[in-house]
């Protein structure tokens, strides 16, 4: 397959990735302890961190430090820092299911990315060849489908908790850009009679105080109809629920895995598509470069780039 005209905006060439695992965190009341993979390209200092938040999916390794390995082998090999947990809901603990916040988590999920930006210095410690080379001040987090989820409360959606009613805020000031990647949309009565039975939390879905930049990607095609009514439009409610500024990725005929971001081959594919998976490493990268670098021109080059494909495979818009 020949490469997309998108691909010629400016990158520079890949490094050679490091990935260590599992980096163990102690978490004291936690379950388990809490592991992480970290990948980063090994020259570079002053690196930004992206914390990348695994989904659920049917795969027994892809919810875990494991998976998401297009993604976070890109961004580690173009000057960040990835940094992916294996959170609580993820098959392969096996916790039991009668496990406090079973079986998504969705608080526990939030709080590990908490714990990681708590304790970056005890990480750096851990992986020698990183020692003195992250810039703390540079953080996004990233996130697909329940992963999404767990990045936009970093970013400053809320919900209620439907355990004790309470509005529950768990953005960060630590964050300064995000990603969210087929991630849920509003709750009430665009989720299905199953997630309101069983997963109360997504009924409260609010992201009119998510005001941290974020791009948000979604697959046209991307129905996930045992999660919502409203069809493939849903994931896009982060974009066109939440204040600016925002940009919007909107990928053409692609499904929720949006073309194989969660692994590289992986079964549960149903929209297999090297290409959209370029697509979204290249646009995500150059999104976090130019908030995370004011003034980086990154992201306006690859929107142009994108735009004047003959066959683009998606469209780019901001607010």
């Amino acid at each position: 397959m020949s490469e997309p005209a998108y691909t010629a905006a400016p990158f520079s060439s890949p490094t050679p990735v490091l990935s260590v695992s599992p980096v163990v965190l102690p978490a004291p009341g936690r379950a388990v302890d809490l592991e992480l993979r970290v990948s980063a390209p090994v020259t570079g200092s002053d690196l930004p961190v992206i914390l990348l938040s695994h989904g659920q999916g049917y795969s027994n390794h892809l919810s875990s430090l494991n998976g998401y390995a297009p993604l976070a082998n890109f961004w580690a090999a173009h000057g960040f820092v990835v940094i992916q947990p294996t959170h609580l809901s993820s098959r392969t603990l096996s916790l039991a299911p009668d496990t406090p916040g079973a079986p998504l988590y969705w608080r526990s999920r939030a709080e590990d990315m908490k714990h990681i930006l708590d304790r970056l210095d005890v990480i750096e410690a851990a992986v020698p060849q990183l020692l003195g080379r992250l810039d703390s001040s540079r953080v996004a987090v990233a996130g697909h489908s329940m992963g999404g989820h767990t990045a936009s409360l970093l970013l400053g959606a809320r919900l209620t908790d439907p355990d004790d009613g309470a509005e529950v805020n768990l953005a960060d000031p630590r964050v300064k850009a995000g990603v969210l990647l087929a991630a849920p949309g509003r709750g009430g009565d665009a989720v299905t009679e199953f997630v309101a039975e069983n997963y109360p939390f997504f009924l409260t879905t609010d992201f009119s105080e998510m005001r941290t930049p974020t791009l948000v990607v979604a697959g046209d095609k991307d129905s996930s109809a045992h999660l919502t009514v409203r069809g493939p439009d849903w994931h896009t409610d982060p974009y066109f629920l939440s204040p600016g500024p925002k940009s919007l990725l909107t990928l053409f005929d692609a499904e929720h895995g949006l073309g194989g971001v969660s692994g590289y081959d992986v079964a549960e594919t149903t929209d297999e598509n090297p290409a959209r998976v370029a697509t979204v490493q290249r646009l995500t990268w150059a999104y976090l470069r130019t908030e995370l670098y004011p003034g980086d021109s990154a992201w306006q080059a690859a929107c142009d780039a994108l735009a004047a494909a003959p066959d683009p495979l998606g469209r780019a818009e901001s607010k």
